[in-house]
């Protein structure tokens, strides 16, 4: 009997801004001995308002048959020998703008489901944060003042109260599974409708012991980017909503003024951790400002703004109900591990001739 052919030679560059994770990479190595890597560390420099996006040279791109990138991307044609492309970022809304993602069938994935467990650890710290009055607190204790209850209030706590999560994926499923835990009730929002039990599936990355992998915690599921269907979901008598949608030309200034009056009837707390354009900012400053007799929202927790850094003189910052940190909520540990881990699959895959996972859609653009 003949020999099985030799597996493929790949070549995985990583062009990325820091240190090389040696250990992982060695890890990968020993179960992939096909696999070569080249591991170019980047300084990356803000201009002020955006990451700078440069284009990879030819010299670093023209043997690899796999990339791994945060911002930075060759063209098309220097490119054209590679089979996958990953990005360590979970959202994908700068590549879908490249010439290689737009004018070739490269593969993207991304690193959706990554950081599930920290930015929902953020979350919940931010609307229990709000509820406790916690802003208030930190005040007193600087000023070593032992506060009156009379200036707490009477405290709601989350059981019976209802997290509306636009955008169901690893970060709103893992944030809907601690939600259920405190008591709250929770409903999901998608773009196209799961209908079936099978539809509601977690078909991406899941950090092991996390989130809703089979989608049964929502009591309830709205979809469509129609502003009917946005309404109708937003109409449910949220008290909490988590804004976990990604940035496209549809979600674009997604929420605004009608959506916060409608939102304002139950005086909602609105948690932002996708993208700051996914809100008309000034609209979101108005619903805050106002009471709640008047139909204002509770407050709000972004960890993203339009545009980013949020300017010196933007209201946001002195409004009390408020809380602005600095696109942090997916800072952690373990980020580099296991978008790696996605990578070490995708070979798995690669290699067996099975599909990606965590791919980018070009006709979704996510």
């Amino acid at each position: 009997m003949g020999e099985a052919p030799p597996q493929e030679k790949e070549h995985v560059l990583c062009w990325l801004p820091f240190p090389e994770p040696t250990e992982i990479i060695e890890t990968i190595q020993k179960k992939h001995p096909n696999v070569d890597f080249t591991y170019k560390q980047l300084e990356y420099k803000k201009d002020g308002k955006n990451w700078e996006v440069k284009e990879i040279p030819d010299d670093y791109i023209k043997n690899a048959t796999i990339l791994v990138t945060l911002f930075e991307y060759p063209s098309p044609e220097a490119g054209k020998n590679l089979k996958l492309i990953h990005l360590f970022s979970a959202g994908a809304d700068r590549a879908v703008t490249q010439p290689i993602f737009k004018e070739t069938s490269v593969p993207f994935t991304n690193s959706s489901g990554v950081h599930g467990p920290q930015i929902a650890e953020w979350v919940i710290l931010q609307i229990l944060s709000n509820s406790h009055r916690e802003k208030l607190m930190v005040e007193w204790q600087k000023k070593h003042i032992w506060g009156q209850h009379k200036d707490i209030g009477a405290v709601r706590d989350s059981v019976g109260q209802r997290l509306g999560v636009l955008g169901y994926g690893a970060i709103g499923r893992q944030t809907a599974r601690i939600a259920k835990a405190l008591g709250m009730d929770v409903i999901a929002y998608t773009a196209s409708p799961r209908d079936t039990p099978e539809s509601k599936h977690d078909r991406g990355y899941i950090v092991p012991g996390t989130g809703d992998p089979n989608g049964t915690i929502p009591t309830a599921w709205y979809s469509g980017l129609q502003k009917s269907s946005l309404h109708s979901f937003l109409s449910q008598d949220i008290d909490i909503l988590l804004i976990s949608v990604p940035l496209t030309p549809q979600t674009r200034h997604f929420l605004a003024e009608e959506e916060f009056s409608i939102l304002g009837k139950k005086n909602a707390f609105i948690v932002n951790i996708a993208r700051g354009a996914i809100v008309q900012q000034d609209d979101l400053i108005a619903a805050l400002k106002k009471t709640p007799g008047e139909g204002g929202l509770r407050g709000a927790a972004l960890d993203v703004t339009d545009p980013e850094p949020l300017p010196k003189e933007s209201e946001l910052w002195d409004l009390e109900n408020v809380a602005v940190t600095p696109h942090v909520s997916g800072l952690g540990t373990t980020y580099a591990e296991r978008s790696f881990a996605i990578l070490e699959e995708n070979l798995t895959r690669l290699e067996e001739g099975k599909g990606f996972i965590n791919v980018v859609s070009r006709k979704n653009g996510y």
